[in-house]
């Protein structure tokens, strides 16, 4: 039977969310528990695969990586093996950040960080057009972020499902 998170569970997420660095005993007098629960409720989270893990957010620019380029690629065949293959180059490269496999009018779309055009650029040549299978690129570059949020909404976390 899969675990059910209650209303602390949900609050706990929330805020680890926002700072996943707060201490357990802050946690604690945050969601109205003594450490230990608070601490066995988070470990519990941890176990039950509700945090995947916590992470430091940097600020792109200040580590010198102020370009965001989304790259919609597009595959000569959609098979199983030339996808998996595609996955696997890609997943091993610094610079994108983010790949998604899409359905519609191309097969991926990925989102690269590099510091400048001549760094895209060489992203290009060396690495992206080298990988074989590539039927078609298209990159658009990002002019300004408007929202960036890496906090999930959790309201839907309390929800009954539908048997």
């Amino acid at each position: 039977m899969a675990y059910l998170p209650d209303a602390i569970d949900k609050k706990i997420l929330e805020i680890l969310q926002r700072d996943a660095t707060i201490a357990n005993i802050e946690l604690a007098e945050k969601v109205c528990l003594s450490p230990s629960p608070c601490s066995r409720r988070v470990k519990n989270l941890h176990e039950q695969g509700f945090i995947k893990r916590a992470v430091t957010l940097l600020e792109p620019e200040k580590v010198g990586l102020p370009v965001s380029v989304f790259i919609q690629v597009t595959l000569n065949h959609q098979v199983k093996k030339e996808l998996q293959d595609f996955e696997s180059v890609i997943g091993q490269w610094p610079e994108v950040m983010e790949c998604y496999l899409m359905t519609g009018d191309f097969d991926y779309l990925l989102r690269v960080v590099v510091p400048n055009l001549q760094a895209y650029q060489a992203f290009l040549d060396k690495k992206l057009t080298e990988l074989p299978g590539i039927d078609h690129i298209k990159s658009s570059f990002s002019l300004k972020q408007v929202r960036y949020h890496t906090e999930l909404p959790l309201d839907q976390l309390l929800e009954k499902p539908e048997e």
